[in-house]
This record gives C-alpha cells, sequence and structure tokens, in this order.
C-alpha cells in the first residue's frame, strides 16, 4: 500500500509544471503535518513559498555584522538553506517574518541565490495560537537572545509596545527570558511615565 503511494504521487507529480510540483509538494506535507506525532513542532512543516508573499515585521531588534553577513551568505551558497525562515501566516499568502530576516534578505537578493531557488524560499509557521503580533514579538526576541544578539533601544521599543498592551512586568520576563531587573531598565531607556504606572520610581534605579 505504501509503495503504491508513493509510485503514484511520483507518477503525479512528474506531469506537473514546477509551479504545480511545488504547490503539490506543499499541500502534500500540510496533509502529512495535519496527523503527525510531531504536528506541534513547526519544524515539523517545511513549505516552499514566493518570495514576494513574504515580508519583514517592522519591530526586529536583531542586527548581523558585516563579516558575519558574508559568511551567512556564503553559507547559504555553499551549504543551502539548512533551517527555513520563521514565519507568521496573517492570511492566506501573506507571511511576516518572525526569524531569519537576513536569510530572507540575502535569498532575495542574491542573484545566485534567487536562481537555485527559483524565487521561492523555505518557511515553517508559528503554531495558530502564537500569531498574535505580541507573541511574534515575544518569539523574535528570544530567538535573537538564544543566539546574543540583539539591539538595546529596539529591544526597549519592543518592552514599550508590550507594557502598552498590557503586558505586567512579570509576564514580560516570562516571555522574553529576562530577570525584573532587566526589564526595568529597558523600560527606562524610553523614559516614558506610563511605563512605570504600577510602580514607583527611585533615583536608585536610574540607568548608569
Amino acid at each position: 500500500m505504501q509503495q503504491r503511494l508513493i509510485h503514484e504521487m511520483k507518477h503525479y507529480l512528474q506531469s506537473l509544471s514546477e509551479d504545480e510540483k511545488i504547490a503539490a509538494i506543499n499541500s502534500f506535507r500540510q496533509a502529512i503535518h495535519e496527523l503527525s506525532p510531531f504536528r506541534e513542532q513547526p519544524v515539523d512543516c517545511v513549505l516552499w513559498v514566493k518570495q514576494e508573499e513574504i515580508t519583514a515585521n517592522d519591530y526586529n531588534p536583531n542586527n548581523v555584522a558585516p563579516p558575519e553577513k558574508r559568511l551567512l551568505s556564503k553559507s547559504l551558497e555553499l551549504d543551502g538553506f539548512t533551517q527555513p525562515i520563521l514565519v507568521s501566516e496573517n492570511c492566506p499568502h501573506h507571511y511576516v517574518i518572525v526569524d531569519g530576516f537576513h536569510r530572507h534578505e540575502i535569498g532575495t537578493h542574491r542573484a545566485a541565490l534567487k536562481r537555485q531557488l527559483k524565487g521561492y524560499l523555505p518557511v515553517t509557521c508559528l503554531r495558530k495560537e502564537r500569531q498574535e503580533k505580541f507573541d511574534r514579538m515575544a518569539s523574535t526576541i528570544r530567538h535573537n537572545r538564544a543566539r546574543g544578539r540583539h539591539q538595546i533601544n529596539s529591544m526597549s521599543e519592543i518592552i514599550r509596545e508590550l507594557v502598552l498592551l498590557g503586558w505586567d512586568d512579570e509576564k514580560i520576563g516570562k516571555e522574553l527570558g529576562m530577570d525584573s531587573d532587566e526589564v526595568l531598565r529597558l523600560k527606562q531607556i524610553n523614559g516614558l511615565l506610563e511605563l512605570f504606572a504600577d510602580r514607583r520610581y527611585s533615583e536608585a534605579w536610574t540607568v548608569k
């Protein structure tokens, strides 16, 4: 039974144009993913998506220095994509990057990679219950911090937005992997009174 299905699938795919074949493979992967024992893991389903359907987010605090960016470009050209771009699917055929901005940028603009990838990029999607903007922001920061890269000013802006969305210090710390002092310091960078509405300000906490 299994071998017959594999044979029929191969025969079917061989009859399709390239774009039709990619769409069909994506559909097969999604169908398998729905029944997979690992369906709660985003990496269980990697899809090939047209580059123009993927957009950058407006909050990423990650920055890659030129030498590392050149190395990433060389790695993608020689080794290929060894990890997909993490995205959130806001609506059908519209994906916002959660992690992998620089892989997206290089894969989209480097001529050699564009030829290799045929105008597509590999993506994996956040779980549906994690697709609200504040969930995406928290996920982006967790990925950046795990690699030890983030920009303080951009981080403080994200903290500000999360506070204004109603997150308290405890939730911010838990979601972003920060202690209370770090959350407070990032709030102070903005120097906005509304961020401190829930606690007394003290000169002892002034950022050095």
